[in-house]
């Protein structure tokens, strides 16, 4: 969605499933109607701080699992970085 005032926000700005939404083959990817968006660079930002970008995270580090591309003391490091983010977030 192009905006040309640049102090508004559009509608979807930083809602996860709008700015970068889970494609048919299983990736997510931001699509072209965000890539003329005056502020897509923010928008996509504020989305993957909250907590859906704790599942992108996961998503990704899953991927990575099953490409072997990572070793088991860094998934586990990295699991349980998300799971206390996700605790203080719930407290």
């Amino acid at each position: 969605m192009e905006n040309r005032r640049p102090n508004t926000r559009p509608y979807c700005f930083g809602n996860l499933e709008v700015v970068f939404p889970m494609g048919s083959d299983g990736l997510r990817a931001t699509p072209p109607s965000c890539m003329v968006c005056h502020c897509k660079t923010e928008c996509l930002r504020a989305a993957m701080a909250g907590p859906g970008g704790d599942e992108v995270r996961q998503e990704r580090l899953r991927r990575a699992d099953d490409a072997g591309l990572v070793g088991f003391f860094e998934r586990w490091s990295r699991k349980k970085q998300l799971e206390r983010r996700d605790r203080s977030r719930r407290g």
